[in-house]
């Protein structure tokens, strides 16, 4: 009788894992996900990084206290790269303490390609300090220390970092319930706050590499103190840093705000801070952006409209962005009445529709606006031309009927498709933003909208990904990311169903029935802010801008000064054809007059000396493709022109489009 009480008190005692090869085993209640890794062998035991219990990561001191799936974590796991990457973050901390010890710690968590760590110091890391940073990490890393899991009353958390003098660290804590036990976890001298799970020991860290530092505000809070924040790269192979490193290098040598001060495009003074200055070469570009899109719009049955910049704060009560962005706004007071900048251009559009009784014949009404909007973006995340306070969109709306939904929509699939074409974005991927928490409209009018736009994606065969609260507060959207050419993602368009801005400004049509009925209305863009298209294009392009759309097409260069008169007559029959052409005749080597033009990265260079001169020709030099031969100014720009329309990335098949 004894014996059997014994053996059932065992099984209740014990519970049951299942393995991912869909074995189980009877472990007793407690043990630790390190002792069943050794339970199944020593191998794996000292493999071992984590655990999965019941797909949640775990570290690997967790008990097991009942059924439970469980899957040990070891190096060649998907899931130990945000381990090893958070335990370098903690590497990094103890460094930086070690070296400055009067430094304050904040969090310090796993980001794609690495991690990051806050810190509040007496100065600024230098590129020096960095340096000292790394070395002192190789020293811990060699010292193997253990990295260990303390459980403990918050109240001995919060004593642990008064003593460190770590305010920010004991701030977190204090913010923790009274009585809650939480996790610590020691390397040597230093301890973090810090669910886990990490890495057994600092000697299995390594492969990182510290790239730069940022200033940061504490809770991402303009008004409490500004940070250092250290970044690094981190991956489970040397390869694999390797290659990201490269990656990071070009994406420097590709910098928009370094080639936009290189190429004389734009640039920034601080009387006005976060909005770009565009210098006539940048302006160049930006107009042609502007002509290119309004050519397009009037292929494809859009209007342009104009609408007001400032209105009373009224009309953005009644759209919801007095509720949902006025943190983004900006307002004044005028004539005892609050006024606000437009950030969008909706609302103003709303007001034109309603002046106007509408049929369904007129309908679907597209309106394009590029309105110069006004957002407050808080100077910590401003950031060259993407992320600015003043931009333009290539923005529309679109009124339709419902049963015309699906059509608009297979419509902007088109023109997206043919706008990113032009400009070298062959990799698009899709993604599908269903209702964000805050948001306008009843839970039936998000239905709605959210089963049309995925069954219209369905329906023209497009792949797309499902992204949970990811929608505009007044609708449901299909976003648009591209990858550049060193395989960056950008999102650039978006399509946006909105339901319920027709009842808040009581938006209506007359039907083919008679009836009032409310348009859908579809907020529409394809490359977003002009600004950051821009950006993103001198990015992916390095500044060899498509010939179509380049600043300058062509430089005319002088062989010596016994030929400026001809090479000026030259320089204004092309401007006069519309190309876009500079003159350079300074008293200086032609040579180095071509590096320049190339240094510029412009497509053409026309060379006139004493032949050319007399003949009313040109020499042409590609800045891709060296010498295409002589030809008279009007064959230039015919061809050029054709490229042009054409919109040719190069003028490489000149010859080609010269003899067309």
């Amino acid at each position: 009788m004894r014996r059997r009480k014994k053996k059932m008190e065992a099984r209740a005692d014990a519970v049951t894992i299942t393995l991912p090869d869909g074995s189980t085993k009877s472990i007793p209640r407690g043990t630790t996900v390190r002792d069943v890794a050794a339970g199944i062998g020593p191998r794996l035991a000292k493999d071992a990084w984590a655990g999965k219990l019941d797909g949640k990561v775990v570290d690997l001191k967790t008990p097991v206290e009942s059924d439970a799936s469980l899957e040990i974590i070891t190096g060649r796991s998907p899931d130990a790269v945000p381990i090893y990457r958070h335990s370098t973050a903690h590497l990094t901390a103890q460094a930086v303490k070690r070296l400055f010890p009067d430094v304050q710690i904040g969090i310090g968590p796993p980001i794609e390609n690495g991690f990051y760590y806050d810190f509040n110091p007496k100065r600024a890391f230098t590129p020096e300090d960095l340096a000292a940073i790394e070395a002192e990490m190789r020293r811990i890393i060699a010292e193997d220390l253990p990295i260990e899991r303390l459980d403990m009353p918050i109240e001995e958390a919060i004593s642990i970092f008064e003593k460190q003098g770590d305010a920010l660290k004991v701030e977190i804590a204090r913010g923790i319930p009274d009585g809650e036990r939480v996790s610590c976890y020691r390397q040597g001298e230093f301890v973090d706050l810090c669910r886990g799970p990490h890495v057994a020991s600092t000697g299995r860290l390594g492969v990182f590499r510290l790239t730069h530092t940022a200033g940061a505000y504490w809770k991402g809070d303009e008004h409490n103190p500004m940070l250092q924040r250290i970044y690094g790269a981190s991956f489970l192979t040397q390869k694999e840093l390797d290659a990201f490193l490269a990656k990071l290098e070009e994406g420097r040598a590709r910098d928009h705000r370094k080639l936009g001060k290189e190429l004389d495009l734009f640039s920034f003074d601080p009387l006005a801070p976060a909005s770009p200055f565009f210098h006539p070469k940048g302006a160049a570009v930006y107009t042609q952006l502007l002509d290119y899109l309004r050519a397009e719009y009037r292929l494809r049955g859009y209007d342009e409209v104009i609408t007001p910049q400032i209105f009373d704060s009224e009309l953005f009560k009644i759209s919801g962005h007095y509720d949902n962005y006025k943190e983004n706004m900006y307002f004044a007071s005028i004539d005892e009445r609050e006024f606000g900048v437009k950030p969008m251009n909706c609302p103003g559009h709303y007001l034109m529709f309603r002046e106007k009784h509408w049929s369904y014949r007129d309908l679907p009404v597209r309106w394009a606006d590029f309105g110069r909007l006004h957002r407050y973006e808080r100077s910590g995340v401003t950031a060259g031309l993407t992320r600015v306070r003043t931009f333009s969109q290539d923005d529309a709306h679109i009124f339709a009927p419902l049963d015309k939904l699906e059509d608009e929509i297979f419509r902007f699939l088109d023109f997206i498709d043919s706008v990113y074409g032009h400009f070298g974005f062959d990799e698009v991927e899709i993604s599908l933003g269903l209702r964000p928490e805050k948001r306008i409209g009843s839970d039936e009018i998000w239905d709605r909208g959210e089963a049309s736009l995925d069954a219209a994606l369905r329906k023209a065969g497009r792949k797309f990904v499902v992204t949970p609260n990811d929608g505009a507060f007044y609708g449901p959207k299909i976003d648009f990311r591209v990858q550049d050419a060193i395989g960056r993602g950008w999102q650039l368009g978006t399509i946006q169903c909105d339901f319920s801005q027709a009842e808040r400004f009581d938006l209506s049509y007359i039907g083919e029935d008679g009836g009032r009925h409310r348009p859908v209305v579809l907020h529409r863009a394809i490359l977003g802010s002009l600004e950051r298209f821009l950006a993103i294009l001198i990015e992916h392009t390095a500044g060899n801008f498509p010939f179509w759309i380049a600043p300058v097409h062509a430089v005319v260069l002088p062989v010596s000064d016994k030929f400026s008169e001809a090479t000026r007559a030259a320089a204004a029959r092309l401007k006069a054809l519309g190309l876009r052409v500079e003159l350079d005749d300074r008293n200086e080597k032609l040579g180095a007059r071509i590096r320049k033009a190339e240094m510029q990265k412009v497509p053409c260079m026309l060379v006139v000396g004493e032949k050319e001169a007399s003949a009313g020709t040109v020499s042409v030099r590609l800045r891709h493709g060296g010498d295409a031969g002589t030809m008279t100014l009007d064959e230039f720009a015919s061809a050029a022109g054709r490229a042009i329309a054409e919109k040719k990335k190069e003028l490489g098949a000149f010859a080609e489009v010269k003899d067309r």
